[in-house]
């Protein structure tokens, strides 16, 4: 079983901090990395391959570290979101390359047999340079995968895919993790991960905000407090029944907005008793909107949950 561990590791460049005291581990099977754009994925995938060094704590591969270390990037594949590529080669010429590298006893069936495990034989020959954004995504898969690694290690990887191409990589990747292998990939995006992984690991800002069971970090996302934004023709009395209700924790009036404000604390409620109270008081809903349901909001609560 091959294991990656990351421990107090932390990325500094300059004063920015980019990734902050994480520490988990990556085991056989397929782990999201989820967070919203920014919050330091990429930094950590590129720790985790060896392109870049902690600037603190560490990062192990079955016990050594992965920095510097030749033996542990055999056993590493690498599928980056940055789109630099030697657009001048042919898809078949840039795997090959990468075979030759890795100093394999045969590099022309490998690259043949990545070429083929990701759907792109029918366009080997053609450059790079032609190549559709989910194209390119294919080919550094590929890639990745010529050296039949362990350990494979995915930023962003369905950015620019069309569904069907989505399919297969996600079919691929759950295949790879029933195999024993040990597959990481982030994304930003809940649905990437709730259809592939069941173990995630949460990164908000540099830091470690949840590790574990999918679906006991999704009820945490759902039960959180939801934020509302509730416009009527009566705001004050329409505030007066609801802040009355178990279902809401605290209602603001925002003078600009000419709108209530609203944290419901009770989501499944406040959706059921927020148009029963109006009707019973005559009072006219204009709009009902949430305030917070961006990725990063969710995020946030859950560093603080």
């Amino acid at each position: 079983m091959t294991t990656l561990h990351i421990e107090g590791a932390s990325r500094w460049f300059g004063n920015v901090v980019a990734v902050n005291d994480v520490t988990f581990d990556v085991s056989p099977g397929v782990t999201g990395l989820l967070g919203p754009n920014g919050a330091g994925k990429s930094t950590l995938i590129n720790m985790m391959a060896g392109f870049l060094a902690p600037s603190n704590g560490s990062v192990t591969l079955d016990g050594a570290a992965v920095w510097r270390n030749e033996q542990a990037y055999s056993h590493l594949g690498l599928v980056p979101e940055a789109e630099g590529m030697y657009d001048f080669l042919t898809g078949q010429e840039f795997v090959l390359a990468n075979a030759e590298l890795h100093g394999l006893a045969d590099p022309g069936a490998a690259t043949h047999r990545a070429l083929a495990t990701v759907d792109m034989e029918h366009a080997q020959d053609r450059r790079i340079s032609t190549y559709s954004k989910g194209m390119r995504q294919r080919v550094k898969m590929a890639s990745a995968l010529v050296h039949e690694p362990s350990v494979l290690l995915l930023d962003e990887p369905f950015n620019g895919m069309d569904p069907r191409q989505r399919m297969h990589l996600m079919e691929l990747l759950r295949q790879m993790g029933e195999q024993g292998r040990t597959v990481l990939f982030s994304s930003h995006i809940l649905e990437e991960v709730e259809q592939l992984a069941s173990h995630i690991e949460v990164i908000v800002a540099g830091r470690h905000a949840a590790s574990g069971d999918f679906r006991r970090i999704r009820r945490l996302m759902t039960d959180r407090p939801h934020r509302y934004l509730v416009r009527s023709d009566d705001n004050r009395a329409l505030a007066a029944a609801l802040i009355a209700d178990a279902c809401t924790s605290g209602i603001e009036f925002d003078e600009a907005e000419n709108a209530l404000r609203i944290q419901a604390v009770d989501f499944g409620r406040f959706t059921a008793v927020l148009p029963k109270l109006a009707a019973e008081r005559g009072i006219r809903l204009h709009t009902v909107s949430p305030s917070d349901e961006s990725l990063e909001s969710v995020f946030s609560y859950l560093v603080a949950a």
